[in-house]
């Protein structure tokens, strides 16, 4: 008989921190390795969010506080979804969690029961069907593909609901694909939801502000105004502001709902670090010119990455709308053999032949849900974009 849960059995751990892990662990031998698995701006946190953090220290705002956030914090939060996205919030309809992942953890363990179904269009964000199956719920995926530009369509999210449905978990843009649904694209989805009263929908907008060209970010509650009794708006500072290890994530949505998972989080971790809530306060307040000027870097190093991945030997990258990722098909891969000796059989086979022989590492698609694909960060420096690249080219023109 196992000591651990049969629930932690149901999981695996996140592909994305192994990979990390890896490729730490690869370097530290002596080897050269880009990793390029990270979820995170390479970008420095604005000098004046790091100020408010240290002011937090030097006023002594070092003590416990409301285990789901400040109230200076849940008032800017509130101030900033009227700001960008138009939806009116009071601060007892805001919940701030340690990172967005708490947020959205918190949210089904307090709503799930055993057979409840939750909506997960992939390809996806590797926790989402973990964290539903350690709440205790089921996992239905929804396959968008690469046709379709990894968004799913009315007709497939109408033909999966059933009366054991109680979330649709929304990511746009997406990681690990970056694409975007445009306010059509998402109004088509909420006219089909508004037919199910009882589907709720939880929401992902880190990458909000990581968009490029012309494209016009929205959310479901703002697109449909229907669906806001029953949407939990989810967001944090992690990505536009890079304050990943900061950890402060928060979510919006009906009063009955937070204060549920405010007893979730009074019983686990109780508040998110004090001082980066203060932090957090300032990133919402303050200035957010640097936002567009780090978008512009983004997008240089997408345009630059997407260019010299087409170029790579059976791979087919399209151009994603936001975030910070690519994520290109290697279908023209499959059945070759790489020039170590590995016969490429699954994006995960691909992605490990490529780290042990070029030292690049990126994460395998069946990490997220669609294969044969693997995802790619390019929150990182020209120059290890550029060789990683090359070693990519290098690589797919050894397959045989």
């Amino acid at each position: 008989m196992s000591f651990l849960s049969e629930t932690l059995a149901r999981v695996k751990p996140s592909p994305t921190i192994a990979v990390s892990t890896m490729a730490a662990e690869l370097k530290a031998a002596g080897r050269n390795v880009i990793g390029l698995g990270a979820g995170e701006p390479d970008f420095d946190t604005p000098d004046n969010i790091k100020e408010a953090g240290k002011r937090a220290i030097d006023e002594g705002k070092t003590k416990y506080t409301a285990p789901d956030g400040i109230p200076e914090l849940k008032q800017a939060i509130c101030d900033k979804l009227k700001r960008d996205n138009g939806l009116d919030y009071t601060p007892a309809q805001v919940s701030v969690g340690t990172g967005g992942k708490q947020t959205l953890y918190n949210a089904l363990v307090a709503t799930l029961n055993a057979g409840d179904e939750v909506l997960i269009p992939a390809p996806y964000w590797v926790s989402y069907p973990d964290m539903v199956l350690l709440a205790g719920g089921t996992p239905v995926t929804i396959n968008a593909t690469f046709e379709a530009g990894f968004k799913i369509t009315p007709e497939q999210l109408e033909a999966v609901i059933t009366p054991k449905t109680k979330w649709l978990i929304f990511n746009s843009p997406s990681n690990p694909t970056g694409a975007g649904y445009s306010r059509d694209e998402l109004k088509g989805l909420t006219d089909v939801l508004m037919h199910h009263p009882h589907v709720w929908v939880m929401t992902d907008d880190m990458y909000e502000h990581l968009v490029f060209d012309d494209f016009e970010f929205c959310t479901p509650a703002q697109v449909e105004p229907g669906l806001y009794d029953r949407t939990l708006t989810c967001n944090g500072v992690s990505k536009a502001y890079a304050m990943t290890g900061w950890r402060i994530g928060y979510a919006a949505g009906p009063e009955t709902l937070i204060a549920a998972m405010r007893k979730v989080q009074s019983q686990s971790t109780s508040n998110p670090c004090t001082i980066s809530q203060w932090a957090a306060v300032e990133a919402l307040n303050g200035t957010q010119d640097f936002i567009a000027t780090n978008n512009e870097i983004f997008k240089r190093r997408r345009d630059m990455v997407v260019a010299a991945l087409n170029e790579a030997e059976g791979i087919t990258c399209p151009t994603p709308d936001g975030a910070f990722y690519v994520y290109p098909s290697i279908a023209g891969c499959i059945g070759k053999s790489s020039a170590g000796g590995a016969k490429i059989t699954t994006d995960e086979v691909f992605a490990t032949a490529l780290l042990e022989e070029t030292g690049v590492a990126v994460v395998f698609g069946a990490a997220f849900g669609l294969s044969p694909n693997f995802r790619v960060s390019y929150a990182t420096s020209d120059t290890a974009l550029q060789e990683a690249c090359k070693r990519i080219q290098t690589f797919c023109a050894g397959l045989h």
